[in-house]
């Protein structure tokens, strides 16, 4: 082994994963020290199983938190350190790297081409710029055209195992029993229940070219569902980019979502219709710069509440999408947007009735003033959770996450989930571009 270059791999418990299987794992001239992990509470302090690991590693590689991956780096004499994670701002991600080149190694991003799978059916990928930006109404109009068309599709979601690794390794979900089963994360049922609600079978876990396989084997087309801003695992044949006008500039500041808006074939600018003019306008020209040759769409997700006359008038206490919310940046979410719309008297502050892990999900992310984060990486978060609702002085909670939070907590007042869809512009652009692989 001492001819081989000493790499540690950055990751969140996804990406750094699946880059290991397909592109490190076997490499003669690599020997894998370990990952380090981040954005993501309780992945550290795990072992990647042996089980996966191959025969070169068969006790497994450990997890750190990447707070030591300076003592790592010098401990293990590492040579090259890889970035395998996503939705970070590019100054940060140099950051990293001056870190990394400090200590003594090289820093590499790997391109996405190197690390993406081929498919046997027609692959259509869901990626954004950022979290946040509506990829999952998106993945859900996409998988609705592609029905109409009479395709049976499988929906292979990015990775989120964040539990038993050995249990994760290629997981199928074709009902909402199957969440309870695999125990997912309140994160975890926010990408899946919606899909399951619609009558779509997902595929998530570790173990890409596995998954792929048992996805296309009960599949026409093959839905690459994205995470945060991350690239394809699998070579599209179409691949759809949303961006957000709320946030705009970020299509060009972060890693790797620019690269996703460069491959774009179709631009989806999502939430127009609450966006400022300016800032569309701002977005669309970005668009045109870079990826000039990409059909754009446009559209808006309008927000649904079934009940909604019940917050006119009302002090409201608004839950958003967890990682929305958090490493997204966004100050609010469609449970935000929908209290405006109907009238709330108030918007609650959530801060001051927080407790525990709530508490530091706040100190950590200073922007959030108006919203609840709805984070449940553990149990113990997800009562945490609970009681900072309860405690919370509201008349009515609006849950804007794309799950039925009633249905894993006890909330001691009214609450009204907050539903949203994406509405093209002009009806048609998505099955249009669609159709032309099929």
């Amino acid at each position: 082994m001492t001819d081989r270059r000493r790499l540690l791999i950055m990751g969140a418990a996804g990406r750094d994963f699946h880059d290991f299987n397909v592109h490190w794992r076997d490499r003669q001239d690599v020997e894998v020290i370990g990952f380090t992990a981040a954005q993501i509470p309780n992945i550290d302090g795990r072992r990647y199983p042996a089980a996966l690991s191959g025969s070169r590693y068969p006790e497994g590689l450990p997890i750190w938190r990447e707070a030591e991956l300076a003592e790592r780096i010098r401990e293990h004499k590492v040579d090259l350190v890889t970035l395998a994670y996503s939705d970070l701002p590019h100054v940060e991600v140099m950051h990293k790297a001056a870190l990394a080149n400090a200590c003594g190694a090289e820093f590499t991003l790997l391109p996405p081409r190197v690390t993406m799978l081929r498919a046997k059916r027609p692959v259509v990928a869901v990626c954004a710029v950022r979290t946040g930006c509506g990829k999952s109404q998106t993945s859900r109009k996409v998988v609705e055209v592609l029905r109409g068309l009479g395709k049976r599709v499988a929906v292979v979601r990015h990775p989120m195992p964040y539990g038993d690794l050995t249990q994760q390794v290629c997981m199928r979900f074709a009902e909402i029993a199957d969440l309870e089963r695999h125990r997912c994360t309140i994160e975890e049922r926010e990408e899946f229940e919606p899909h399951l609600r619609d009558g779509n079978v997902v595929f998530a876990g570790i173990d890409y070219a596995r998954i792929l396989d048992a996805a296309q084997a009960e599949a026409d087309v093959v839905l690459w569902d994205g995470g945060n801003n991350d690239t394809p695992f699998f070579r599209p044949d179409v691949h759809f980019v949303v961006v957000d006008p709320h946030r705009a500039g970020h299509e060009l500041r972060y890693h790797p979502g620019e690269t996703n808006l460069r491959m774009a074939d179709v631009v989806v600018v999502n939430k127009i219709s609450t966006a400022e003019p300016a800032d569309v306008a701002s977005v669309l020209a970005n668009v045109a710069a870079i990826s000039p040759k990409a059909k754009v769409v446009k559209a808006d997700s309008p927000v649904t509440v079934e009940g909604g006359e019940q917050v006119h008038g009302k002090r409201v206490l608004v839950i958003e999408d967890g990682p929305t919310a958090t490493h997204g940046d966004m100050r609010y979410g469609a449970g935000h947007v929908a209290a405006r719309e109907l009238g709330a008297a108030q918007i609650v502050d959530p801060r001051p009735f927080a407790v525990g892990s709530i508490r530091e999900v706040f100190a950590n992310y200073p922007h959030l003033a108006e919203v609840l984060p709805a984070m449940g990486y553990s149990d113990q978060q997800v009562r945490e959770l609970e009681q900072t609702i309860n405690a919370a002085d509201c008349d009515v909670v609006l849950v804007g996450t794309p799950i039925d939070l009633g249905r894993l907590l006890k909330i001691n007042k009214p609450a009204l989930r907050v539903t949203y869809a994406l509405r093209e512009h002009t009806p048609g652009q998505i099955e249009a571009a669609i159709s032309r692989i099929l």
